[in-house]
């Protein structure tokens, strides 16, 4: 999570939704801009958290981003067996990674897609919590809710909004230099799993209008 007290913004940074490359651009561009340390869930901490540290911040300008649901689940997956691939290859930042993130350590542990779909959500809560939970506080919702689906797009508007330079068009901080090449989300789904992830995120598909 980022905040700006002179520019009165606050960044909300969903996992998987092209938020490590918004929070490097707050950070060069934005001023005063930095990150909000304390909370529940470090780096992505709900907006929730954000105000009981910080009342005063829910008059803040708030956005972030969000993602298909199944099209999120699987690019997580993608990239921890990525990074399992790379520690198998000799890679020693992806060993350290790895040994240090007991997330990415219990997802390997579930050996298949299948499996963190079907049972990953009962061993971390971060896989069944809705992205919408992540900006709203009761009755106060994010300002602005960008997609990774349109990603340039919308980070150009908020970066209008908030009155600096956007990036070029670029490939995303952590994203996947292969995913051109993997085959579609929907094909690595079967109907159960496709199920499980439509009750678990049934919340972002009312809010954002998403399908499979």
């Amino acid at each position: 999570m980022i905040v700006s007290h002179p520019a009165r913004v606050l960044f909300v940074h969903v996992q998987k939704t092209g938020g490590s490359s918004v929070q490097s651009v707050l950070l060069e561009r934005l001023p005063g801009a930095e990150k909000l340390a304390g909370l529940p869930g470090a780096k992505h901490a709900h907006l929730t958290d954000a105000l009981a540290h910080d009342p005063g911040l829910a008059t803040y300008w708030t956005f972030g981003f969000v993602r298909n649901p199944w099209a999120r689940l699987w690019s997580w997956w993608s990239m921890i067996s990525r990074r399992e691939d790379q520690r198998a290859g000799g890679n020693a930042w992806a060993d350290r990674r790895i040994a240090n993130n007991a997330f990415w350590r219990g997802t390997l542990e579930l050996e298949t897609f299948e499996r963190f779909v079907l049972e990953g959500p009962d061993r971390f809560a971060r896989l069944r919590t809705p992205q919408r939970d992540y900006l709203r506080a009761g009755e106060r919702e994010a300002d602005f809710t960008g997609r990774t689906e349109s990603f340039g797009a919308d980070f150009r508007t908020a970066c209008e909004h908030l009155g600096i330079e956007a990036p070029p068009e670029e490939p995303r901080r952590n994203a996947d230099p292969g995913a051109a090449q993997r085959p579609p989300y929907r094909e690595q789904y079967t109907p159960a799993m496709r199920d499980r992830v439509a009750e678990l995120f049934a919340a972002d598909l009312d809010a954002y209008g998403y399908d499979f």
